[in-house]
């Protein structure tokens, strides 16, 4: 590995499983310290264990991003561990469990819980961070969406959907507020990828064949193959990129 990210330190929400895992792997690999909050603590530990047995430094705790108290202890955590924070990954996310839906079948609760996490956990995990990296005049913030806003599958998981297309407007929003402040903001738009998540799903085999069909590039998206983006966006080598939406979907949205 290149060691881009040597000596930066990074959080990586929902690092436990699935890409967010994907993302920790490969951000120790290239030299960064890593502070990995998840709902689980045990699946975050998990990931701690491989990166340490690697020779890599990461630290795991129990967070759920939708809690702002929660996301003040985050903050707490990253400056009492390593005394600064350069990158902060919102990876965590709302999307194990759900399956294909009516749009007018969701419940309260389901929509609710999916905006709570998806999008106000997003928004606070930043509102969090965002203070810390002012003080350095400095920061990457690098938020998941999800290509899925863009696509006629949206109707299909409905508010899922819809938080993704939120977490493009946060992206936007604050890449203009936080820019004077030396920090950039942008986002990640995967496809549909062979995650956990989306291999436990019931529909999973069809909806493959719908993405696959709509790709430019025709082959299954696996979670390593979102990470270069991340790494990019992480590293010195975009910094004058900001408030951008990377689409990593094998060309099927092409703006």
């Amino acid at each position: 590995m290149s060691g881009v990210l040597k000596d930066k330190v990074a959080i990586i929400t929902g690092a436990g499983r699935g890409i967010g895992r994907a993302f920790a792997l490969r951000f120790a690999e290239e030299g960064a310290k890593l502070l990995l909050p998840d709902i689980s603590f045990e699946r975050a530990e998990n990931t701690v264990k491989d990166i340490k047995a690697k020779g890599g430094e990461a630290v795991a705790m129990e967070t759920d991003i939708s809690d702002e108290n929660a996301t003040k202890k985050m903050a707490d955590k990253v400056m009492r561990q390593y005394g600064k924070v350069d990158i902060l990954v919102n990876n965590a996310a709302i999307w194990y469990g759900i399956n294909i839906t009516p749009w007018d079948a969701w419940t309260v609760e389901q929509w609710d819980r999916i905006f709570a996490v998806n999008v106000r956990g997003t928004w606070l995990c930043c509102k969090a961070i965002a203070p810390l990296m002012i003080k350095q005049k400095r920061g990457k913030i690098i938020n998941i969406a999800s290509n899925v806003a863009k696509v006629p599958a949206a109707q299909l998981f409905l508010p899922y959907s819809l938080s993704k297309g939120a977490v493009y407007t946060l992206t936007q929003a604050l890449a203009h507020a936080l820019g004077p402040s030396g920090i950039n903001v942008n986002a990640i738009a995967p496809g549909y990828v062979a995650s956990e998540a989306s291999l436990a799903q019931r529909d999973s085999e069809k909806i493959f064949e719908i993405a696959t069909g709509e790709q430019s590039i025709k082959r299954r998206l696996q979670p390593g193959d979102i990470v270069g983006a991340a790494v990019f966006l992480a590293s010195d080598d975009s910094n004058l990129i900001s408030g951008q939406v990377i689409f990593v979907d094998g060309g099927t949205v092409i703006m």
